[in-house]
């Protein structure tokens, strides 16, 4: 797969360990590298802030999608590429979903697992067929992989959880993986 455009999901906190930031900043500088665009949720707080400020910092592409809702929450990024402005959540994640090729998860809250599952769940039902990259920076996404073994043992999912989530340890992985 040619990858152009790639949507990261995270958390708009930046979370307790400092491998959390420096991975998002490792990895908006190489997606700035392989001139790839950017497409996130917009803001500027957290990890969110971090993935756009590096791949802006190093000449890249940055799109950034943010609910009207989360304007000020997420304090909306004012120096991108480009900003859209949307009415809801659903249309936040289905217009990240449109533009891109292929989604990275980062570590973050509700909302990035929202993210994640959402995408999941289209994958499985054939809605897209984007490959998602999970990023499990210092074992954070540990006991969700986990769990998601123990539901593929229990016949729960449909194909391998291969097939859905590849799983990465570091940025560069990710990029040496991509298909």
């Amino acid at each position: 797969m040619n990858v152009k455009a790639i949507a990261v999901f995270c958390g708009s906190q930046t979370g307790l360990n400092p491998l959390f930031l420096q991975h998002t900043a490792e990895l908006g500088k190489l997606i700035a590298m392989l001139n790839i665009k950017l497409v996130y949720g917009g803001g500027k707080k957290g990890l969110m802030g971090t993935i756009a400020d590096a791949v802006l910092k190093h000449g890249g592409e940055v799109m950034g999608v943010i609910p009207k809702l989360l304007t000020e929450w997420e304090q909306q990024h004012d120096s991108l590429s480009e900003l859209a402005v949307v009415p809801d959540m659903h249309s936040r994640k289905k217009m990240m979903y449109e533009m891109s090729d292929a989604a990275i998860i980062l570590p973050g809250g509700f909302g990035t697992m929202d993210e994640l599952f959402e995408m999941l769940t289209w994958n499985q039902l054939k809605i897209h067929n984007k490959k998602i990259y999970l990023l499990n920076s210092a074992g954070y996404y540990n006991a969700l992989i986990q769990f998601l073994r123990h539901s593929e043992r229990e016949n729960f999912l449909y194909e391998p959880l291969e097939e859905r989530i590849v799983v990465c340890g570091n940025p560069v992985e990710i990029f040496n993986k991509i298909s």
